[in-house]
């Protein structure tokens, strides 16, 4: 399984937890409360999920959501199919959630893990914050390495490209140091005390100017029926 198939799954299982749906839902919940799934396509989502009852983590029942009002079927036309998860999935989901390695805050990923913060232990979201920090670091630490030795042979053009490069990295370091004070000091995002896990807000951009994924493939059209 490749990374990004990995992170499709993981936010799947996610925001399964919350309450069942069905597809074209589910898209709709990566695309507005995850940015980092602005641009996939149905033919990725549905191969995950279709992987994800393969392994029992997930049950397809055909009805509506708790958000639909129960209506008769149009003639002809198949009910949609909603997908929930079972037990075996959330105990999946809440191992995936413990994981602090380096695939935790890897650039792919780490947005996807953020935006599930709210569901995470304190001690392992002040381990993936620390590890991302890290990374970051010692990212910043090469980049201005490389300038020092290329400043002379760049263009101002370039040169500017490089600068900005590295003040989005800083500007994310600096936005981790915050976040691991406040955690540190037991308060939420917006400053007040906090209990097990912080309650987050993740549909008004919290993971900031991180790095997106997810397929660029052309959205294709919505089919709820698909199985």
């Amino acid at each position: 399984m490749s990374r990004r198939s990995g992170i499709l799954e993981f936010a799947v299982l996610g925001l399964l937890r919350e309450s069942p749906m069905h597809g074209y839902e589910l898209r709709k919940r990566l695309n507005t409360s995850l940015g980092v799934f602005r641009a996939f396509s149905y033919g990725t989502l549905y191969p995950c999920l279709k992987t994800l009852v393969a392994n029992g983590w997930l049950i397809e029942e055909p009805g509506h959501t708790a958000e639909e009002a129960p209506t008769a079927p149009l003639a002809g036309r198949r009910a949609k199919i909603v997908y929930r998860l079972t037990a075996e999935g959330k105990e999946h989901f809440e191992q995936l959630l413990s994981q602090t390695g380096p695939d935790a805050y890897e650039d792919e990923s780490f947005a996807a893990r953020f935006a599930f913060f709210g569901q995470t232990s304190r001690d392992v979201r002040m381990r993936v914050l620390e590890g991302r920090r890290s990374r970051l670091e010692e990212r910043l630490e090469k980049m201005r390495a490389s300038l020092a030795r290329t400043r002379e042979r760049l263009d101002d053009y370039t040169l500017e490209l490089q600068r900005h490069g590295m003040e989005s990295v800083e500007r994310e370091v600096r936005w981790l140091n915050e976040l691991i004070e406040s955690e540190r000091a037991g308060r939420d995002l917006h400053g007040s005390a906090s209990g097990e896990p912080a309650q987050q807000d993740t549909t008004s951009g919290a993971t900031g100017g991180l790095p997106r994924t997810g397929d660029d493939t052309r959205p294709d059209t919505p089919d709820d029926t698909a199985t």
